[in-house]
């Protein structure tokens, strides 16, 4: 089965060292995140620790720190750096023309149900 892709928004939506909240009628909402070398990583906007939103904490390198309680998330990989544990659901993305996609079922999918690869 291949994958749909569907058109979130644009690179430059997305604010360098930041990010954007993909909001969808399955909770938790999606962050896109854009790090200073426009690498764009897609994760669950909930903390593994206490739920906190990823999408407002301050990205550094390939890393967001959770504005709750400061835990550095791994962007390409979603979890928690050592010695914290437990990992945020990461999305497939690609960018075309400068367009960010997210995988449809992905999108439309119930959070935990997308087992990290």
């Amino acid at each position: 089965m291949s994958i749909q892709w569907k058109v979130i928004c644009n690179v430059a939506d997305i604010p360098v060292l930041g990010a954007r909240v993909v909001h969808r009628e399955v909770q938790p909402n999606i962050a896109i995140f854009r790090n200073s070398e426009d690498k764009v990583f897609a994760l669950l906007d909930r903390c593994p620790h206490k739920g906190g939103p990823l999408s407002q904490g301050i990205v550094f390198g390939e890393r967001v720190a959770c504005p709750l309680h400061n835990w550095n998330i791994d962007l390409q990989s979603g979890c928690a750096d050592a010695p914290d544990e437990g990992c945020a659901q990461k999305f497939n993305l690609k960018i075309e023309e400068g367009q960010v996609y997210l995988d449809l079922a992905e999108l439309n999918a119930i959070a935990d149900e997308i087992k990290a690869a």
